[in-house]
């Protein structure tokens, strides 16, 4: 939090920690009203500890995730750790080949909740602070769990935050199935009021998902709404079944551009805390 001077009175010194705190961290707690907690990670295990294998899996592979990425993604601590209460994913430049066998300038962590946790319906939120730079692509997002069996993207998925690196002062929120993926997805832009950059504070990402509707927020801002009405004619909603939790950092691909002579490493993301609750059904909306 910022410092405060001397000069403030006590009182705008009470106004001004209320504002950012409601900015910043609006569930500094586990509870919200009108929802219960069903799951949680907040990274509170010792500096230089790995992510908890109970609840993570680490992705690896350097083959361009459908996307054209640059990175590797790795399972090495020097990516993926825990410092001073958050989970950090850091991006490297560095010249790296995986188990897969390809060749990669970058490495980074992609981490996912498959075969862990998956919940249908809920608040899933994520207090975070952004990497920056041309190139660098961070992301919390959903996948359908059933996507084993039901190829992506008729499984579905919900981006509850993506940025690009060149657009440090928006993020997107997201929905992609059959009939609107890829370029085609259903999204929304959400900019800061001064239009500050992302990258230069924490902020809470978060999704309200209950049946047919998806409601989009940034610090408990709603931005954008998803309904079975906004999908092209014939489209198919396939937000009715469980999804699992990913946590990225990607770099390069078609959508952020590649990195420039402007791209500064290493990058990181810093993740305080990630929540889903289920709504609470002797509470009120």
């Amino acid at each position: 939090m910022t410092s405060k001077g001397r000069v403030l009175t006590l009182a705008a010194i009470l106004i001004f920690s209320a504002c950012v705190f409601t900015q910043t961290s609006p569930a500094s707690n586990s509870q919200i009203s009108g929802w219960t907690l069903t799951w949680s990670d907040e990274f509170n295990a010792p500096s230089g500890a790995t992510p908890d294998p109970a609840k993570w899996v680490l992705e690896t592979g350097g083959k361009g995730w459908g996307n054209d990425e640059l990175e590797s993604y790795t399972q090495r601590p020097q990516n993926a750790y825990l410092e001073d209460g958050n989970l950090v994913i850091k991006v490297l430049a560095e010249k790296y080949t995986g188990a897969d066998g390809v060749a990669r300038d970058y490495t980074s962590a992609r981490l996912k909740t498959q075969g862990k946790f998956s919940q249908a319906y809920g608040r899933f939120e994520a207090r975070i602070k952004i990497p920056r730079g041309q190139g660098i692509w961070p992301a919390f997002w959903m996948l359908g769990a059933d996507i084993g069996e039901t190829p992506w993207p008729a499984s579905g998925e919900i981006d509850i935050m993506e940025n690009i690196g060149k657009e440090p002062a928006l993020v997107h929120g997201t929905i992609h199935g059959p009939g609107y993926s890829g370029e085609h997805g259903l999204g929304a832009p959400y900019s800061l009021p001064s239009k500050q950059n992302f990258a230069d504070d924490f902020h809470v990402y978060a999704v309200e998902w209950e049946p047919n509707v998806i409601r989009f927020y940034v610090d408990d801002h709603l931005y954008g709404t998803r309904t079975p009405a906004d999908l092209p004619q014939g489209a198919k909603w396939v937000y009715d079944h469980p999804f699992f939790i990913l946590l990225n950092v990607a770099v390069g691909g078609l959508w952020p551009g590649n990195p420039d002579a402007t791209s500064k490493y290493p990058q990181s993301m810093l993740v305080d805390y990630v929540r889903v609750y289920k709504r609470d059904p002797t509470k009120s909306k």
